[in-house]
């Protein structure tokens, strides 16, 4: 049973639409909607969050569906969420608690599985009380992964224990991954960023022509971040990464939690924010997804609105929403299908663009002998002018960090940095 209850200063449209995404996380997590409660609310009630009528109302509705599940859109506070249970009989969760037990469920990496845990712990610590009302009866389900039960059957104490201990090892993590972005130093880094199932992992796939990446058209399908080269042509590569996707409400925790694997965001040279053009509500996201960028101080880095899924929309609607972009946007903006690999040019040549610009311009006097090192400037870098003048060459090229300190290393050759 689904219970949507927003206060009146939410437009209808906005809460018919968070309504229904709370019916696509549910059917994520494996339940079956069997009805819903709405109400619209001047302010939450401290012990219901509904009016005392409609809990009433809700709980003859759960008895009349069979209900053994009520999911509210809005989060709940511990006295709240133990009222409605106390009133209506079965277990209640908030959206924080369902998108915590999406993210048990889909957790498939030792960093990914301790990121989740500690989200859920530091949700419990606060229900603890709440939730020793359950112990007699756990017998899994949704909203009770995770942790498991264990660690419900602990004290304060020793979850706070637990706590520290994931945060020292996700340290440890975050410590490692630093190391690995070492490695990657000097390399055109760009980090995927959007709303959840804006088609993120199929853009990474269709980039990279790696088929082997998951991808499925359900929210959070992926937890775990991936990193990709892709070939932009004239000799450019750039490692492009893909990162877990945001929510709206998404839980403070578990925004803290994954802090380590979306530094991967934070390290990259440009973010490549994608945004699902078939949604009507993808201003919404857009907002969404600058709050938490926001969030993670990340939002004064820079960014390519990338809009994703045109094949959805119709020529008419793709060029009004072309023309409303330019009006509005002062971020440039590139427009994409992951299904059609003729519509990633744009997408390639704006990234190539972008490396570019970062290169150094330097001017090489080449031996004419030398066809090793001119070879090398045509394979390595981008010849911009050539010269050539009998005994030398005369090369204006960009050329990256690491060719650049290879041609110093070139004993003989003459080399000035253009501005």
């Amino acid at each position: 049973m689904l219970v949507a209850a927003p206060l009146k200063g939410v437009p209808a449209a906005a809460a018919d639409e968070h309504l229904n995404e709370l019916g696509r996380l549910a059917a994520t997590a494996g339940a079956d909607v069997v009805g819903v409660l709405r109400q619209r609310l001047d302010a939450a009630h401290p012990r219901y969050y509904l009016g005392e009528g409609k809990a009433v109302e809700l709980r003859a509705a759960v008895a009349e569906k069979g209900a053994d599940l009520v999911i509210f859109d809005e989060e709940l506070t511990p006295a709240q969420g133990k009222g409605v249970e106390d009133l209506v009989g079965v277990r209640v969760l908030d959206r924080s608690e369902l998108i915590l037990d999406i993210f048990a469920a889909r957790a498939r990496s030792r960093e990914a599985r301790m990121q989740v845990e500690l989200a859920q712990l530091e949700y419990l610590l606060p229900r603890l009380k709440r939730m020793w009302i359950h112990l007699s009866r756990i017998r899994g389900g949704i909203g009770l992964r995770g942790p498991g039960e264990t660690q419900l059957e602990t004290d304060r104490r020793m979850i706070g224990e637990k706590i520290a201990d994931l945060k020292r090892k996700l340290a440890d993590v975050a410590l490692a991954r630093a190391v690995q972005r070492g490695g990657r130093a000097g390399r055109f880094r760009a980090a995927l960023v959007g709303y959840t199932n804006a088609g993120k992992s199929s853009l990474l796939r269709a980039l990279s022509g790696d088929r082997d990446l998951f991808v499925e058209d359900r929210l959070f399908a992926t937890l775990d971040s991936a990193t990709r080269s892709v070939d932009l042509g004239d000799g450019y590569q750039a490692l492009v990464t893909d990162t877990v996707g945001f929510i709206r409400k998404l839980p403070h925790h578990l925004v803290a939690s994954f802090r380590s694997t979306l530094e991967e965001a934070r390290e990259a040279d440009l973010l490549l924010h994608v945004v699902d053009v078939s949604r009507p509500d993808r201003s919404e996201q857009l907002e969404v997804v600058g709050d938490v960028l926001a969030e993670l101080d990340l939002d004064g880095r820079p960014q390519i609105l990338v809009f994703n899924k045109v094949d959805r929309l119709t020529h008419e609607e793709e060029r009004t929403l072309r023309e409303r972009i330019r009006a509005l946007e002062s971020r440039p903006a590139v427009f994409v299908s992951s299904l059609h690999s003729a519509s990633l040019a744009t997408l390639r040549e704006t990234l190539k663009a972008r490396m570019r610009s970062r290169l150094p311009r330097v001017h090489v006097q080449v031996p004419t002998g030398d066809g090793q090192l001119l070879a090398m400037l045509y394979r390595e870098g981008e010849v911009l002018t050539r010269l050539d003048d009998g005994s030398h060459i005369d090369v204006t090229a960009r050329v990256s960090d690491r060719l650049l300190r290879q041609l110093r290393e070139r004993a003989g050759i003459r080399i000035m940095e253009v501005a």
